[in-house]
């Protein structure tokens, strides 16, 4: 499984058009979590929230949505930021992109969004030409700082160090609030809460 901690300048640069990070004149970061709602997850990462006063951006399925929608407006209720993560969670680079464009306008149908995420980070050239367009209405939002709770080659404190070694004032921070990552994601939240609360950092949701 290959794929870059830290967003390298360069890629950045090649697709400037989508969001990578935040300038912003204190020293806050964005916290994210993609693939939920889930209904035990979710609601574990907002208590987690809520007890240090931070608010974050999740970006979800929108067939998860459907399935789980108190869990979906709990999100919403408790302050944090919503994205379109489309409605199947699929990889731009393997779809159609008539396939693609239109499970994007599904989930769009249950995420009341301007933030859109490709899932996996992959999406065609075409596709995302697409997002600004009347039909979507939408902001290609990536990110700075994977923190690599998906892999399971990743350890518990990797995960945590992914993060802390490289966020920064700006800085969009990935992690997922699903079943796969869960394990790791919950340890190494509050940790990272904590070391960077310690460092002087607020915590905000994305509001573009």
């Amino acid at each position: 499984m290959k794929y870059l901690v830290k967003t390298p300048w360069w890629l950045r640069k090649l697709f400037s058009n989508a969001i990578w990070e935040i300038s912003n004149d204190n020293k806050e970061v964005f916290l994210s979590f993609d693939d939920g709602p889930h209904p035990e997850v979710t609601l574990k990462v907002l208590e987690i929230l809520e007890r240090y006063n931070a608010k974050a951006t999740f970006f979800c399925i929108g067939k998860n949505v459907k399935k789980y929608p108190d869990v979906y407006a709990q999100v919403l209720e408790k302050g944090h930021s919503v994205g379109n993560h489309t409605y199947s969670h699929l990889n731009g680079w393997k779809t159609e992109d008539k396939e693609y464009l239109h499970d994007i306008r599904l989930a769009k149908q249950y995420i009341d969004s301007e933030l859109f995420r490709p899932p996996y980070g992959r999406i065609t050239n075409f596709q995302r030409l697409q997002l600004p367009l009347p039909a979507y209405r939408l902001k290609n939002v990536m990110w700075s700082v994977l923190s690599g709770d998906f892999d399971p080659k990743v350890t518990n404190e990797k995960c945590v160090a992914n993060v802390t070694l490289h966020a920064k004032a700006g800085s969009i921070i990935v992690f997922h609030d699903s079943e796969k990552a869960a394990g790791k994601m919950l340890y190494a939240l509050p940790l990272v809460l904590d070391y960077l609360r310690d460092k002087g950092y607020s915590f905000g949701a994305i509001k573009l």
